[in-house]
């Protein structure tokens, strides 16, 4: 019994250090960043290291919230996607045909597969995932232009001028992959409609990318988990049409 109550003991102690600890790193976030909204601040298996839960955005950073590291955590020899596991995948739905007018369109072998991509071209991220996309095959990609002004100024007129040059798929892998400018060029555009349609799915970070089922995930994913959630959802969308 003493070996019992000793352990259940110790445990308490744990809990209470860990709830401790997540409650002094939730404090100094909210100290530093009193505009964001944090849903939930979790102990990562890193000592020092919170997972942090910021709408549909998922984000590591120390306990006095300096350094935030964006992006999965693998456990390697689990060979899980921590970040996967998060709560940070939300249900919408996939836009339809006439929406999509609004979005740059390549098209990858077959193209069976879709997926959606709110990207703003001044996004460091973004361009990570613009790399990581071409790893990708037979599926359509549909990347509606998505600058957030307020991080990047420029990022508008940058959007503008892909949308508006004769090859936007071209003009803006050139200029995410290889920093090329798109000349500059004003045409009907739907930049100022991207935002808004963004917002009504609550995006509110770039990347963030749509699959064929609804889920919604936000960050650059690596190739592994984006072919997984292609053919995953895919396949959900084929079975139920069935």
């Amino acid at each position: 019994m003493k070996k019992t109550a000793l352990v259940i003991s110790l445990l308490a102690v744990c809990s209470l250090n860990a709830n401790a600890n997540v409650a002094k790193a939730t404090a100094n976030l909210k100290k530093s960043y009193p505009a964001t909204t944090f849903n939930k601040v979790n102990e990562t298996p890193i000592k020092g290291i919170y997972e942090v839960v910021m709408g549909q955005n998922v984000a590591y950073t120390d306990d006095k919230g300096r350094y935030f590291i964006f992006g999965n955590l693998y456990d390697m020899h689990t060979q899980k996607d921590i970040t996967a596991e998060a709560d940070n995948k939300t249900k919408v739905y996939f836009p339809n045909a006439e929406q999509l007018k609004n979005a740059i369109k390549e098209v990858k072998g077959n193209g069976q597969r879709k997926v959606v991509v709110f990207s703003d071209p001044d996004c460091p991220y973004c361009a990570r995932l613009e790399q990581t996309l071409i790893g990708l095959d037979n599926v359509t990609i549909y990347t509606f232009l998505y600058p957030l002004e307020q991080l990047h100024p420029t990022a508008k007129s940058t959007a503008i001028n892909i949308w508006c040059s004769g090859n936007p798929v071209k003009s803006m892998k050139d200029y995410m992959l290889a920093k090329i400018k798109p000349e500059i060029k004003t045409c009907k555009n739907p930049i100022d409609s991207n935002i808004a349609f963004g917002a009504s799915f609550g995006v509110q970070g770039t990347p963030s990318l749509i699959f064929e089922d609804g889920t919604l995930i936000p960050g650059a994913m690596s190739l592994e988990a984006i072919e997984q959630q292609l053919q995953k959802s895919h396949d959900k969308v084929v079975n139920n049409a069935n």
